[in-house]
């Protein structure tokens, strides 16, 4: 008998259970089909399957209808609250609620926003999410399609060019560079001559560990650059009480001078185009109650940066 029902059960297709309960709930073939939008042969057909994966009759005809037997009527007493489970489960809302939630989000943040966004993002947190956890990442214009394709992040906060169709985006900020220089030992002004700016010099963001930053790859403008750094967190340290200028985001520089007040910030006498910092998110998370909470805390503490 064991191995009977072993060789039973692989044939047995799950998908005719809710046939079965159609039919028990109706006593009818006729009545199942409509149900659920299948011929009445199709029904015949399914009960024939599952009599034959069981290896007992399931229904047999009274007058016009059929009526379950009594092994029938024990498979869908034990089958009809996991098939309610599973409609229940497809078919309700996501239950979200961000005072109890404890979902881990994973953000990725380039270093401009990095200290701009994230700590008035974690006040905000602390009371309206208080048991939410962020895992924040590292990111920036070359890696951030990677890292959402393999899922790595769920939200991304930078700059990009090009993203696959897969990513979803939105504006979030507008950006433009700043010089940011201590004016104890450099002469340059709110508002430098392109000449007084490249007298200078200058200490470089590059993610290639080489000596070209936007200046040089965007406006084709050779700068003295003495000192190249793979990240911003360093640029006010490394200024403060030097002879080297920085050319930042203005956030960053925002933030720079925050923390050191004896800094001071110039424009950049070039055209600079300004740029634009943008919410990304893969669009499989798009509905995902938890995700999009998050990006919508982003897009209000973004707003009032």
């Amino acid at each position: 008998m064991e191995v009977m029902n072993v060789v039973h059960a692989r044939d047995l297709d799950l998908n005719l259970l809710p046939v079965l309960v159609a039919v028990a709930d109706t006593s009818s073939v006729t009545a199942a089909a409509a149900r659920l939008y299948l011929t009445q042969s199709a029904i015949s057909a399914a009960l024939g399957r599952l009599r034959a994966a069981i290896g007992e009759s399931i229904v047999i005809r009274h007058g016009r209808g059929v009526v379950l037997t009594e092994r029938g009527a024990r498979l869908v007493a034990e089958a009809r609250p996991h098939l309610d489970a599973i409609m229940q489960a497809a078919l309700s809302p996501a239950r979200f609620d961000p005072k109890t939630t404890e979902r881990t989000i994973r953000v990725g943040l380039s270093d401009g926003a990095h200290d701009a966004l994230l700590p008035p993002l974690l006040r905000f947190l602390e009371n309206a999410a208080p048991r939410m956890r962020l895992a924040c990442l590292s990111i920036q214009f070359r890696t951030v399609n990677e890292a959402i394709a393999t899922r790595r992040i769920d939200v991304a906060v930078t700059s990009v060019d090009e993203v696959p169709g897969s990513v979803a985006r939105r504006p979030l900020l507008k950006s433009h560079h700043v010089c940011v220089f201590d004016p104890r030992f450099v002469r340059l002004g709110a508002r430098p001559t392109e000449r007084a700016y490249l007298a200078q010099d200058h200490v470089v963001v590059s993610y290639n560990g080489d000596f070209r930053g936007v200046i040089e790859s965007h406006y084709n403008r050779e700068r003295n650059v003495r000192v190249s750094v793979s990240s911003f967190s360093s640029i006010g340290a490394i200024v403060e009480g030097s002879r080297l200028v920085a050319t930042v985001p203005v956030l960053v520089g925002r933030q720079i001078l925050l923390a050191r007040p004896k800094l001071r910030m110039a424009t950049v006498p070039f055209d600079i185009t300004v740029g634009q910092v943008e919410l990304l998110w893969p669009k499989a998370l798009d509905s995902d109650p938890a995700c999009r909470f998050v990006r919508d805390a982003i897009v209000r503490v973004a707003e009032s940066t």
